[in-house]
């Protein structure tokens, strides 16, 4: 063993190495409280507000940090206007909260491969936009619900070969690729843990969505994906024996201090309501556990 080697082995304990040595971590929970601007959906697609209110918001709110979709930025799919990347940059910046990551809309479990290219495009072309932002995160989807006469098989090794590539192109800009489980091509924990390690890349891990979770206990599932946590949405609810409930916060700290994770922890409110008005008492919620 090398001096070098000597000196990184105290960074993660040998069992978590074991569940998932691509994404090595030092032991111990850190929680950045972080924001989803899709929380603002609704008055964002309205053009009742931009991407700059969502960044006062946080500020205002004492949130770290922000997922800037891409959705709500001018022009979407298309590259963004530089300067207004530009500007939202230093806009954050001044007012102290981190753009950690955005995200887009793909399909690369489509049989349709004029699509699955399409998108693997666009999701290069913000893989650039991430960079230029200093974003560390693009999220990204499995692919859409599969049609009746398809199997998570059939679309498997669609979504392997295009994150594949898109783990490699986020490599050369170092932009981490999250997958997202969404409860559509991909349903449960051990579906996406399997391309995972079909991919095998260290450059990409899981956004945990935890009311995506709905076909089993999704405290298990969250238990089951926290090894290959590399953000989150941690939402209101979460989908047990078919309903929908009030999200455990108690429960959900302590699966996150038992597995450890250090990293963002964004918040995402759904559904109907004034966002300005269900966020803070949600983050407050949340913020119980982040310490």
């Amino acid at each position: 063993m090398t001096r070098r080697h000597l000196l990184a082995a105290p960074l993660l304990p040998f069992a978590a190495a074991a569940q998932n040595a691509r994404l090595a971590r030092r032991p111990g929970v850190r929680l950045r409280l972080a924001l989803n601007s899709y929380s603002f959906n609704q008055p964002l697609r309205k053009g009742e507000i931009t991407l700059f209110d969502v960044v006062d918001f946080c500020a205002a709110h004492n949130i770290e940090g922000l997922d800037a979709t891409g959705y709500y930025f001018p022009g979407y799919p298309a590259d963004p206007p530089a300067r207004f990347v530009r500007d939202l940059k230093r806009h954050a910046l001044l007012n102290g909260v981190t753009i950690h990551g955005t995200g887009v809309r793909n399909d690369f479990a489509t049989a349709d491969e004029a699509q699955r290219t399409s998108d693997l495009a666009l999701t290069k072309r913000w893989i650039d936009t991430a960079a230029q932002l200093g974003a560390t995160i693009i999220r990204v989807f499995g692919g859409r619900p599969l049609p009746a006469h398809e199997s998570f098989d059939d679309a498997f090794p669609r979504m392997v070969a295009a994150l594949g590539e898109a783990a490699e192109y986020g490599r050369q800009r170092g932009v981490m690729i999250g997958l997202q489980n969404h409860n559509e091509a991909i349903k449960t924990a051990a579906q996406t843990i399997r391309i995972l390690e079909a991919v095998n890349s260290e450059w990409l891990g899981v956004v945990l969505d935890i009311g995506s979770l709905r076909q089993h206990d999704p405290y298990r599932e969250i238990e089951a994906l926290m090894p290959h946590a590399i953000s989150w949405q941690v939402k209101e609810f979460v989908w047990e024996n078919g309903k929908e409930s009030p999200v455990d916060i108690a429960r959900l700290g302590g699966i996150i201090r038992r597995a450890g994770y250090r990293g963002w922890f964004p918040v995402e409110t759904l559904g109907p309501g004034d966002p300005f008005q269900k966020l803070p008492p949600f983050i407050a919620k949340v913020r119980s556990i982040v310490g």
